[in-house]
């Protein structure tokens, strides 16, 4: 399910996390900006042990793409530092996440992103081929834009219409890469639920999956997914 358009009122007037209700939250860890323009709280239902929630704008901004770039500045800051704090506590990496839409697995529509604190890299992370990620940036037909240094390029081999990798510069650009990505891919399609997710490996990227089409019993089953847009034909909408 898509995302309204619009916000409702009674959706405005219970959003924990618009200015002026940082008491609907826990107690926040990080606070970029005053007055503020990204905060950190713990996570008040936690899946982990250690889960932080980052409110990308005091406003209630419900679509990534509609974040201006010194709010994506300071949500980079605000991965990055907690990051590092976890680092500097003993844990062995931070899954970086942002799920927008209920489809993508989302509670509450103001734009937010999940900081999961884990003890060890996660097998998926740990087994990605460094080699694959040079072979996809080697694709000139599938990039479909680039912002400072970062790129972002659809999947040769996604499982699901527009899958990307943003790929290159600093957190800030893969992050103002992935912004972009999201409105050119809602312009096209109009209103969608999505996810992404960082490897904060070497190098670090973010994965982007929009949520356009239903796993079914193909791809539940045997594995086997079925992306009924070719990823050449969708570098070359994005593109446009």
């Amino acid at each position: 399910m898509p995302p309204p358009e619009e916000a409702t009122p009674e959706e405005l007037e219970r959003c924990p996390f618009c200015v002026g209700r940082e008491d609907r939250t826990p107690p926040e860890t990080l606070r970029i900006g005053d007055p503020w323009r990204v905060r950190v709280v713990p996570n008040l239902y936690p899946a982990f042990d250690r889960q932080e929630v980052v409110v990308h704008s005091p406003d209630h901004v419900r679509c990534f793409a509609d974040l201006g770039d010194t709010q994506i500045a300071s949500l980079a800051e605000a991965w990055q530092h907690r990051i590092d704090a976890a680092a500097a506590d003993g844990f062995g990496y931070v899954h970086a996440l942002i799920n927008e839409g209920r489809l993508a697995g989302s509670s509450l529509p103001h734009s937010h992103s999940q900081l999961v604190v884990l003890d060890r890299v996660p097998p998926p992370v740990a087994a990605e081929d460094r080699s694959a990620l040079d072979e996809l940036l080697r694709h000139d037909d599938l990039r479909v834009l680039e912002r400072n240094g970062a790129v972002a390029v659809i999947h040769y081999a996604g499982a699901s219409p527009y899958e990307s990798l943003v790929l290159g510069g600093t957190l800030a650009d893969l992050l103002g890469a992935l912004r972009d990505l999201v409105g050119r891919v809602r312009k096209a399609e109009g209103p969608f639920a999505w996810n992404a997710w960082l490897h904060a490996t070497d190098p670090q990227h973010l994965h982007f999956v929009p949520r356009l089409t239903a796993l079914a019993g193909v791809e539940l089953g045997a594995g086997l997914y079925v992306n009924v847009v070719p990823p050449e034909r969708a570098a070359e909408a994005l593109r446009g």
